[in-house]
Parts: C-alpha cells; sequence; structure tokens
C-alpha cells in the first residue's frame, strides 16, 4: 500500500546528485516502528516524484518500478561509547579530514562548504588516546519543532563514515546500510555530540557505529551502519582522493 510521496529536496543531498543517505534512511524509517534497518539498493535521486510503499511490515521507496531502499524492523546488537562532553567534541572538531580532503564538500550533513542553517555541518574529527571521532551539533530551527527523527538519521550517518579506516587510494566509501535505534527528541537550539567509530572489514564492506549524545550525556540514538568502497571516479572524474559521503 502507498502511505507516502515525497519528493528528495537537493538541500538534502550527500553527494551532489543523489540524496545524503542518512537522510534518505530516515525517511523510510519514519514507516517501520521501533528500531528499523535501512538498506539502500541505488543512489537516492534528487527531485524526483517517489513513493512509500508499506507491504507486510516493509516499507519500499520505489522510483517508479526501481527499488531505491527498503527498511524493516531490526535488533541493534551494538553498545553506545562512552560520550565525550560538547566542549571536548568541538577541540576534536577542528581535525576533521573532511577540511583537508572531501569527496562531497556539499554533504549535508558532513560538507564544508554549507553553511549555518543550511547544512548539519556535523564536521566528526579524532579523539585524542581513542580509536573514535567526534563532532558538537547545534541543532538548528530550520529543522522544526520538534525536529524529525530523518534528521538524527542524518546525524548518524557521516560520523560513522568518518570513524572508518582509510580506503586505497582513488576510492571512497558510501552508505549501503544504517540500522538505528533513536531513543529521545532533539529540538532547535539543543547541543548535542554526534560520534563514530570503527567496527570491522570484510572486504569491500566498512561496518561502523555512530551515536548522538546531548549535552549532557544522555543518549539520544544509536547506529551500526555499513558502508561500501567504490571508485571515487564514479562521483568526481579523475578523483583520486579519500573521503567519505
Amino acid at each position: 500500500m502507498i502511505v507516502e510521496t515525497l519528493t528528495i529536496d537537493r538541500r538534502f543531498r550527500g553527494p551532489d546528485h543523489s540524496g545524503n543517505g542518512g537522510y534518505v534512511c530516515g525517511r523510510i524509517a519514519r514507516h517501520v516502528p521501533g528500531t528499523a534497518t535501512v538498506r539502500l539498493a541505488i543512489p537516492p535521486p534528487l527531485d524526483t516524484p517517489l513513493e512509500v510503499d508499506v507491504t507486510d511490515g516493509v516499507a519500499r521507496l520505489m522510483a517508479g518500478t526501481t527499488l531505491v531502499g527498503e527498511g524493516r524492523p531490526a535488533e541493534l546488537d551494538i553498545a553506545p561509547p562512552t560520550p565525550v562532553s560538547f566542549e571536548a567534541a568541538t577541540e576534536s572538531s577542528k581535525d576533521y579530514h573532511g577540511f583537508r580532503q572531501h569527496t562531497f564538500p556539499n554533504c549535508f550533513v558532513c560538507g564544508p562548504q554549507r553553511q549555518p542553517g543550511d547544512g548539519l555541518r556535523i564536521f566528526a574529527g579524532p579523539i585524542e588516546g581513542r580509536e573514535a571521532v567526534a563532532a558538537p551539533w547545534l541543532v538548528d530551527e530550520s529543522l522544526g519543532t520538534p525536529t524529525a527523527t530523518d534528521f538524527l538519521w542524518a546525524a548518524l550517518d557521516c560520523p560513522s563514515g568518518f570513524a572508518l579506516w582509510s580506503p586505497l587510494e582513488g576510492t571512497t566509501v558510501v552508505l549501503g546500510q544504517l540500522t538505528a535505534s533513536i531513543r529521545r527528541q532533539v529540538r532547535p537550539g539543543d547541543k548535542c555530540v554526534a560520534m563514530g567509530w570503527p567496527l570491522q572489514v570484510e572486504g569491500r564492506k566498512r561496518f561502523a557505529g555512530s551515536a548522538v549524545f546531548s549535552a549532557t550525556g544522555q543518549l539520544i540514538a544509536l547506529a551500526r551502519a555499513i558502508w561500501i568502497e567504490v571508485p571515487a571516479s564514479a562521483f568526481i572524474p579523475s578523483a583520486a582522493a579519500t573521503s567519505r559521503s
């Protein structure tokens, strides 16, 4: 049964010509109660009428007869890390890899070319002494009151990508699947901390965890991501940079 018709606005892009994976996963997960896992089948198209079909508890985002992504109920088998403070995350963010090199500099979540009030500007940098990254996130009023869970899914996306071991030269990673549990809501003006940490590598698949905490250390959202290593040239001709979406 078709339950929603939507168009992914260009504001919510990851790569220049497709939607940010976390945001699109969140749009699909709206139709899955509780913890959900969402698998992306193709790069989510921008500015294109799409339909969400929910059948037997599975939510499928369709572009005509082409599957864009599907979500279903799931369990999340990871524990959150010890959070860092908002101030410590701000320090980590100063060493964000994407400031030096970024395949997708206009990404809604982590693109350094996005302005305040437009992108989320979550710039996750390494935490000293830990195999993890962290960034401050100030929730913007443009995200609505209360803020839609789509944006928490988005905030869980890129920090996990920047926590991964570096892929080979000439490659990048794109989100293939995100399993998330949203525990609390956020509102405009909230100060949050987004964290990511690597889990394992299996061939071209790279697994990572991510979490969003309040400024007081309360867990807001938790996720496990599967990233896929692909040629960077698929997005930028002759690209030799290694970076994340």
